[in-house]
């Protein structure tokens, strides 16, 4: 992995991880595996793109040129420059890594409290048997959701939420899991990302519509219902919102160029309306270029 190169010290912050500098440059070039941004909730969201030596402070860079080129591979699991297929991980890691089980993307199946493995117990133990948030989350609509107690409420951010509410906090991933199920029938678990990032949303009481669920959660997952919950409001660093939106994916364009005008959930908005989606960039290998 190549450590990132700079000219003309001036201007953007980079921090290193090995030492306690800040640098200030005008022409940045680096070159780094794409994971998701990570992020800190304060007034106005911040976005920093972490590498394994350093990170680069995304909010610093908006009304600035972007440079983004694909130029290799590098699965999050077995670091091979191999074809990423899904969530940063290459097809023979996604299909058997404990990372990448089917309940990753669907609680109801996880069976860890059964003591049943499907790919590796230990790590699913790790994960499925920790308290578990079952919530409303309002990005372009209202959606429920299901997140480890520990990503509140950085799960809320990746979706691009602005407000948000718990409902229950189950004491494993199985009794979250069919909550979120049962409250399907009653409130979308989809966000319509196009509306989310053009802004086309409808601010909602979401302690009032929480009242109106609770009567439909499982019987087995009633006694963890959360009391006086709070509403989360989220506010995005985005300088201008698009009126449409066309997205970029980098594994099949090679390269991307615009001046960044905001970033909402794991998205990048260029002007013009060209929007990059992050996570699904994940495990590809960029050379990032700002000036």
């Amino acid at each position: 992995m190549r450590l990132p190169y700079f000219t003309n010290p001036n201007w953007y912050f980079y921090g290193s991880k090995d030492t306690s500098l800040i640098f200030k440059v005008t022409t940045m070039i680096l070159t780094g595996t794409i994971r998701k941004m990570q992020t800190e909730l304060k007034e106005t969201v911040q976005y920093y793109l972490v590498f394994p030596d350093n990170f680069l402070h995304m909010n610093q860079l908006l009304d600035k040129h972007i440079s983004l080129k694909h130029v290799g591979n590098e699965c999050l699991n077995c670091s091979l420059d191999k074809k990423i297929w899904r969530q940063g991980f290459c097809y023979d890691c996604f299909s058997q890594i404990p990372q990448a089980g089917e309940w990753i993307m669907k609680p109801e199946l996880s069976r860890a409290h059964l003591d049943e493995e499907d790919r590796n117990l230990e790590y699913e133990k790790k994960v499925q048997l920790t308290p578990h948030i079952v919530y409303l989350a309002n990005s372009s609509n209202i959606k429920v959701g299901v997140t480890r107690k520990t990503q509140i409420p950085t799960r809320w951010i990746d979706q691009g939420a602005h407000e948000a509410v718990a409902i229950l906090e189950a004491p494993n991933r199985y009794l979250a899991g069919i909550t979120e199920v049962a409250l399907k029938d009653h409130v979308a678990d989809k966000t319509n990302w196009r509306k989310m990032l053009t802004n086309n949303v409808e601010d909602v009481d979401l302690l009032i519509f929480r009242e109106s669920l609770l009567e439909f959660i499982p019987r087995e997952a009633q006694e963890f219902i959360l009391d006086n919950e709070k509403e989360w409001e989220i506010k995005f660093p985005v300088l201008q919102y698009p009126e449409k939106v066309t997205s970029v994916n980098l594994a099949k364009t090679t390269q991307h160029a615009g001046k960044l005008k905001g970033i909402k959930g794991q998205y990048l908005l260029f002007e013009g309306g060209t929007v990059m989606n992050l996570r699904s960039h994940e495990g590809l290998v960029l050379e990032i270029k700002v000036e």
